[in-house]
């Protein structure tokens, strides 16, 4: 079977709800990443077999097949360029790249651009499905799924809850984990770690023309206590806002090729695809499925939690990645180094891609080998992903 290959991964610095990045069109922000991570690598862009662009709230600016909305913007890539949208909520650009790893795979296609875009700004979160519910036109819970699951709320919030108290953890220990995410952001940030993997953005901002260039939902001066203060979700809970990944904008995008595109186009890869796994699970509690993946994809991969130098776990909500952490028994040290969602924000079809941007250019930075990524995703799924560095 043809290996399928890294060659790049970039990114959009995050953008806050209503904040730098709300002026930028969805499209025209997937078209930045697809532009930059086809400059940087130094591909024909009519090399390109396909676009591959996860997108949650396909819908308003996002819908009309944003894909190949992306491509038709781009200033790189030409009209023949075909591309097409998925959704796998929280995971639709790890999916993405899964996608395009087995199309490189199986022999059907060489070069393939795996994406992502959300800008939860613009396009609000849920409003694909609210709209219409307002409108009269229906709900996503027909009869027979609520036949099957009578009085449920799929909510991840209360997912997250669940996993919390199942897992016996405390508030005081998901604040803790909430605050360092921000540290390792700030302190991430303050070295220069991504400064490889941002692509800039020009914005217009009250005080002029700007490049968009530092994730926006850092804060810089978090505090403990601070985080500690902010009002629960639910009264009887544990989760806050603060634990929980921020509503962000931004788009991302990863160049898988197969080895005769490397020969064929001189390129240099960052890392070897190892293992593409997805599973499911309890769609209630929904947000465990992390949990139960890694361990099928290690086993598929001949590997042990302990072989793996860095991992990257969604940090939709902090119970998530602290009970994947208990789960497995993988270090903490090795865990979201740069910082995870809480801090850096969580631009859901973007996130899959925009964590493997980080994850790659991690194990550059550091000198280590394999790196795992995996997603909490809405219905109870989960992706895993391992790749070895190059």
């Amino acid at each position: 079977m043809t290996t399928a290959y890294i060659v790049d991964a970039v990114r959009t610095a995050g953008g806050r709800r209503g904040g730098r990045l709300a002026g930028v069109h969805p499209v025209d922000l997937l078209a930045k990443s697809l532009d930059a991570v086809v400059e940087r690598s130094g591909v024909d862009p009519k090399a390109i077999d396909d676009v591959v662009t996860g997108c949650v709230s396909q819908a308003g600016e996002q819908a009309g097949q944003v894909g190949r909305m992306g491509v038709l913007a781009s200033k790189l890539l030409p009209e023949s360029t075909p591309a097409v949208s998925i959704d796998r909520q929280c995971g639709s650009s790890q999916q993405a790249i899964q996608f395009a790893a087995q199309a490189v795979m199986s022999g059907t296609q060489d070069v393939v651009i795996a994406s992502g875009v959300e800008s939860m700004t613009r396009v609000p979160m849920g409003s694909n499905m609210t709209l219409h519910m307002k409108e009269g036109l229906g709900h996503y819970m027909s009869p027979g799924v609520s036949e099957k699951y009578p009085d449920v709320q799929f909510s991840q919030f209360m997912g997250a809850e669940m996993i919390a108290k199942k897992h016996g953890m405390t508030k005081d220990e998901l604040d803790a984990f909430a605050f360092a995410s921000h540290q390792k952001a700030i302190a991430a940030t303050q070295a220069g770690a991504f400064e490889h993997e941002i692509v800039p953005v020009a914005i217009e901002t009250p005080e002029g023309d700007d490049m968009h260039t530092v994730d926006e939902g850092i804060r810089f001066d978090a505090s403990l206590e601070g985080i500690a203060g902010v009002k629960l979700i639910a009264p009887d809970g544990m989760v806050t806002a603060a634990s929980a990944s921020q509503i962000c904008d931004g788009s991302s995008a990863v160049l898988v090729v197969s080895e005769e595109a490397l020969k064929e186009h001189g390129l240099t890869p960052m890392a070897r695809i190892h293992n593409l796994t997805v599973t499911a699970g309890d769609p209630v509690i929904m947000l465990e499925e992390p949990l139960f993946a890694t361990d099928k994809a290690l086993a598929r991969a001949g590997l042990t939690i302990n072989d793996i130098d860095l991992y990257e776990v969604n940090e939709a909500f902090a119970p998530v990645p602290m009970a994947w952490l208990k789960h497995t028994g993988a270090d903490p040290e090795k865990l979201n180094v740069h910082g995870g969602a809480i801090a850096l924000g969580h631009p859901l079809g973007a996130s899959g891609t925009k964590l493997m941007a980080t994850l790659v250019h991690a194990l550059k930075r550091h000198d280590k080998k394999y790196g795992l990524q995996t997603m909490c995703e809405g219905g109870g799924v989960a992706n895993v992903t391992i790749v070895e560095s190059l």
